[in-house]
Formats: structure tokens, sequence, C-alpha cells
């Protein structure tokens, strides 16, 4: 099997980090995989926003209020816990990046083609990094969409939307996943 091939069947989201820290050229090296994605019209749609420390305290209260009103719509007995892990996927994670597209609300068919175009970006910039043994999760949690969100990060919500955090380190393991088999997929029409 070809070395992109073995990439691309290989690659799964990574949920669980080492300490180890990513080096700042390796996600350069990334970037510039993600800003090679094909786009329509050349609108290059995308832009990504590494969150560092200062960033992440700031998003720290919505978190918080997001984790508490989640674990309370869901009954759960252990708010406090719930909170705990809310904020470590914010405070514990290598690196965060926020990805952004832009938005066309005059032309639909434009909107939909630059999400596209964004989400081949993201995945170029995923794919770059499992290449250097840099594991992620892309992650479309509450956070994500809250107002306090664009307002942190300075991100207009008339222009751009925020289709995720991508949460990137090196990888403690590698989860094994059972994917659908080629011919589940995949039909030949005459």
């Amino acid at each position: 099997m070809s070395a992109i091939q073995n990439l691309l069947n290989s690659r799964r989201s990574i949920y669980n980090f080492t300490e180890q820290e990513v080096e700042l050229s390796d996600l350069d090296i990334a970037f510039e995989a993600a800003s090679n994605a094909p786009c329509h019209k050349q609108t290059h749609p995308w832009n990504f926003y590494v969150l560092g420390n200062e960033t992440r305290k700031e998003l720290l209260p919505t978190v918080i209020l997001l984790a508490k009103n989640k674990a309370i719509s869901n009954k759960e007995e252990d708010i406090i816990s719930s909170v705990n892990r809310a904020v470590s996927k914010i405070m514990e994670v290598p690196v965060i990046i926020a990805i952004s597209t832009k938005l066309t609300p005059e032309d639909p068919l434009r909107e939909e083609e630059d999400y596209a175009a964004t989400v081949c970006s993201l995945h170029n910039l995923v794919l770059s990094l499992w290449g250097m043994g840099i594991g992620s999760q892309w992650s479309t949690g509450g956070i994500t969409r809250h107002s306090m969100t664009y307002n942190k990060l300075g991100i207009d919500k008339k222009l751009d939307k925020i289709i995720g955090f991508l949460k990137v380190g090196y990888p403690q393991n590698i989860p094994k996943k059972k994917k659908k088999k080629v011919s589940e997929i995949r039909r030949y029409l005459p």
C-alpha cells in the first residue's frame, strides 16, 4: 500500500494526548497543507485560530456554564465532575485550534461550497498532522456555537461561522475503529 493510502486509512480521532509539546514549525507545515485545499472560485473561506492559554482561560466561564447546564439537563448527580471534565478538555489539550468559514447569507450555494472547502482544508490539516505522528479530534460542542466564544476570539458572527475546535497533540493511544466495508458505501450505477 502506498504511503498516502496508509495515511488515509490509518487516521483516527484521538481523545487522549501525551504532554509532548507540538512544535509551531509542525503546525505551520500542516497549515500550509490546509491552505492548499481545493476551494470553489478560490474563495479560501477558512480561518484557523490557535488558542493560547490566556484565550482558553477567557473561555472557561462559558465552558463551566455550558457543562453545568448540560449536567443538569442530563440529570447527572456529579455536576462537579462534569465541569472538571469540560475544563480539562479546554485546558489540558496541547493545542486547540478554532476553525471558521466565511458566511454569505445572500448566496446560500456559495456558503455551502465555502463550508465544504473549509472542511477539505481542515482535513488536509488533520492528515498533514497525522503524517507527522500528531493526532487530532474535531469537536463541535456547544462552546463552538456560543456567542461568548465569538466575542473572545474576535470573530464576527455575521461574517464567519465557527465550525469546530480541533484538539491537537501526540496520541497516548490510537483507538481501533471498525469502518464500513467498501461494498456498503459504494454503488456502481449503469
